[in-house]
């Protein structure tokens, strides 16, 4: 093989290394994040930093990425590491009891956040949007599995929804800001 052709073949290989350490790090960062538990009495579903970590990796890391991410922390999971929150049993049994909605739908919402905000121009108000509108998808998946396991709907609002409205708009604000402000960054060092 010519110089050239090893150094770009070197290069690429070291690229997708760090690609693989990029999406194995943002789901151990989202594992950390779960550990940041509130249990609350009136409902089996704690108030946990981990919808904020689904947003802020689908935010910085993109659809492929945050997805990818994502599906390897599920993965994580059901292969019995401690990655969820503790306020649950862990592995298969957490993603079949009350969180199972939300927890399987963060691969689609780190997706559908970095789907949106990486097309456009990636202002603040775009982030905001883009973790808006995946925080919908979550919580409709959330919900959704609630209602099958309450056989209430209503029962499922209360439980997944009304306590968690004004935390999860900080969330969004909060990935919305680190967002805008990296990409910023990323240009001013550009």
């Amino acid at each position: 093989m010519p110089k050239s052709t090893a150094q770009a073949a070197r290069l690429q290989t070291n690229d997708e290394a760090r690609q693989i350490a990029i999406v194995i790090g943002a789901s151990l960062f989202v594992a950390l994040c779960a550990h940041i538990s509130v249990p609350l009495p009136f409902t089996p579903v704690p108030l946990t930093l981990q919808n904020l970590a689904v947003l802020l990796v689908g935010l910085a890391l993109g659809s492929r990425r945050g997805f990818a991410a994502l599906a390897l922390y599920l993965m994580e999971g059901l292969a019995g590491l401690p990655v969820f929150s503790p306020a649950g049993p862990g592995g298969i049994a957490q993603l079949l009891g009350p969180t199972g909605g939300f927890l399987l739908s963060y691969p689609l919402v780190a997706g559908i956040a970095g789907f949106i905000f990486e097309r456009g121009k990636q202002s603040f108000a775009r982030a905001f949007a883009a973790g808006l509108l995946a925080e919908i998808i979550l919580f409709a998946g959330g919900i959704a599995w609630l209602a099958v396991l309450t056989h209430s709907f209503a029962q499922a609002i209360q439980f997944g929804l009304y306590w968690f409205v004004f935390a999860e708009i900080i969330k969004i604000m909060s990935a919305a800001a680190v967002a805008s402000k990296r990409h910023r960054l990323e240009k001013v060092w550009q």
